[in-house]
C-alpha cells in the first residue's frame, strides 16, 4: 500500500470579484431602474445555478491557485511558504474539506484536523468544555476517546479557570490555545496550522510548536504555514514554496526551499515602503512609511557597521488607547528573526500615546549585524488583546549591512548570525618568584 497520504493533481480555485464599474456623473432614473433590474436577474441566474454571487456590475476572474500539483507522505511534515497571497491560506482550506477547488482533485487519506483562524470549529454561545467535545466530535471521535484526552488538552490550553465560560467571551490568545490543545491532542492523522500561532505569546508558540514535533514523531503528517522561517527549519523537513498561485519549488529538502524562497523576497522588497493609501486600512493605525534613515535624515538603502542605522516608522493613529504599541522585527536574508522591539522597550513607550500624525524612530546600535542583507518589518497591536498590523503581514523595507570595521584582524563577515564587538579587558597576573620556587 502506498504510503502518499495527500495528494494533489491539477489543483486550481478561482474566485469571481466584483466591481462597480465608472458611473456616469447624470444618469437618469430608468437607467438606474433598468441597472437594478439586470443586476438581480444576474443574481438570479446565479444563485439557480449554484454559482458565487458577486455584488457589482462588472466581474473578473481571479485564479487564487493554478495547476497545483504535489504528493506528501505519510510522517512528513511540510513547510509551505511563500509570500502573502500566494495561495497557502487557500490551499489549506481545500486540504481542510472548507472550500472546493475549482479545477483538479485532491486525495487524503486519514482524520485531519486544521487550525486556520482564531475560534476555528468553535461555537461562540458554548463553553470551553462543550467546544472540546464538539470539536472533537467533528474530527470523529468518540466522546470515551474525548474524554481520555480532556484533562491534558485543559492542561495544555491552560484554561482551567474559563473552562465553563462561553468562548465568545476568550480573549484571541486563550481561543487559539484552547483550539490548538484539541487540534493537536485529539490525535488526528493529519494535523494543519496556519500562522494564527503568531497570536500567541513566545512561551505558547514555543509549546506548540514543542507539541507538532511530538505529532509528527509518533509517524503522523504535518503541514504548516509560517512566515517565521526559523520554525520553519526547525520543525520542517520538506517544503513547499509557493509563488502567484502556483508551486514554484517542491523539495525534500527545506533550506533549498527557504533558500529560493529568500533569494526572491529579496528581490521584491525596497528599501522604502510607503503606503499607497490602500494598504492597512483598519479603525486603530494606518502605517504611512518605513525607511531606513541616514545620518542626513535621508532614506537610505546600506547600513554601516560602525555607525548603526535608525529605522522610522510613520502613520496615523485613530484612538486613544493605553494598549497601543508598535514594534520592529529584524530578519536575515533567509527568513530568520533575528530580534523583536518594541516602543514599550522605554519608559517613553509606557505612556498612553494620543491619537494623530506619528513619526516612531529607533536605532540599531552600531557594531552589531553581520555583513549581509537585512529586512526590517512593522507592527503594530493592543498590547494582549490583538494585533492592527501584524507579523508576516506588516510593511517591509530591506537594507545591506557594510562590515567596514577597522581592524587589521577582519574585515567581512564573521562566523555566526550576528558580528558584535564586544569590551574585553586583559589583567596581567604576574607569579611571583618566591611562590613559583615553591
Amino acid at each position: 500500500m502506498s504510503d502518499v497520504i495527500i495528494r494533489a493533481d491539477g489543483l486550481g480555485k478561482c474566485y469571481l470579484i466584483g466591481h462597480e464599474s465608472e458611473r456616469e456623473r447624470y444618469i437618469a432614473l430608468r437607467d438606474v431602474i433598468a441597472r437594478g433590474a439586470r443586476d438581480l436577474v444576474r443574481s438570479a441566474g446565479d444563485m439557480m445555478r449554484g454559482r458565487q454571487l458577486v455584488a457589482g456590475n462588472e466581474v473578473e476572474e481571479f485564479w487564487a491557485l493554478k495547476d497545483i500539483n504535489f504528493e506528501i507522505r505519510r510522517g512528513d511534515v511540510v513547510g509551505i511558504i511563500g509570500r502573502n497571497g500566494a495561495g497557502k491560506s487557500t490551499l489549506l482550506k481545500i486540504l481542510s474539506r472548507i472550500t472546493e477547488p475549482s479545477t483538479g482533485r485532491v486525495e487524503i487519506r486519514g482524520r485531519v484536523a486544521s487550525l486556520l483562524e482564531v475560534g476555528t470549529g468553535f461555537h461562540p454561545e458554548l463553553t470551553g468544555r462543550e467546544n472540546i467535545f464538539l470539536n472533537g466530535a467533528i474530527l470523529g471521535m468518540s466522546r470515551a476517546e474525548i474524554r481520555w484526552k480532556f484533562d491534558e488538552i485543559v492542561a495544555f490550553a491552560e484554561i482551567e479557570k474559563f473552562l465553563d465560560t462561553p468562548v465568545k467571551r476568550y480573549s484571541s490568545g486563550m481561543y487559539v490555545r484552547l483550539a490548538f490543545a484539541v487540534a493537536a491532542h485529539l490525535e488526528p492523522e493529519i494535523l494543519i496550522v496556519d500562522e494564527v500561532l503568531a497570536v500567541g505569546d513566545a512561551e505558547f508558540q514555543k509549546k506548540c510548536l514543542g507539541k507538532m514535533k511530538d505529532v509528527a514523531g509518533g509517524g503522523r503528517t504535518v503541514l504548516f504555514v509560517s512566515h517565521n522561517m526559523g520554525a520553519v527549519q526547525r520543525l520542517c523537513n520538506q517544503g513547499i514554496f509557493l509563488e502567484d498561485g502556483a508551486v514554484k519549488l517542491q523539495s525534500g529538502n527545506i533550506d533549498t526551499c527557504i533558500a529560493a524562497y529568500a533569494d526572491t523576497r529579496m528581490g521584491q522588497i525596497s528599501s522604502v515602503w510607503v503606503n499607497s493609501g490602500d494598504e492597512y486600512k483598519n479603525s486603530v493605525f494606518i502605517p504611512g512609511s518605513l525607511s531606513l534613515i541616514g545620518k542626513d535624515g535621508e532614506p537610505q538603502a546600506q547600513a554601516i557597521y560602525e555607525e548603526g542605522c535608525t529605522v522610522e516608522l510613520s502613520g496615523t493613529l485613530l484612538v486613544k488607547d493605553s494598549d497601543f504599541a508598535v514594534a520592529i522585527s529584524v530578519y536575515r536574508a533567509d527568513g530568520q528573526r533575528l530580534f523583536w522591539s518594541s516602543v514599550h522597550d522605554t519608559a517613553t513607550g509606557q505612556r498612553t500615546i494620543p491619537p494623530g500624525k506619528l513619526r516612531f524612530r529607533v536605532q540599531i546600535p552600531p557594531r552589531l549585524l553581520n555583513e549581509g542583507n537585512y529586512e526590517i518589518e512593522a507592527v503594530a497591536y493592543l498590547h494582549n488583546r490583538r494585533y492592527v498590523v501584524a507579523p508576516g503581514s506588516g510593511p517591509r523595507i530591506s537594507f545591506d549591512n557594510s562590515l567596514h570595521y577597522t581592524s587589521p584582524y577582519w574585515d567581512k563577515s564573521r562566523d555566526g548570525v550576528i558580528a558584535p564587538c564586544l569590551p574585553w579587558a586583559v589583567e596581567h597576573l604576574e607569579v611571583e618568584r618566591s611562590s613559583a620556587r615553591g
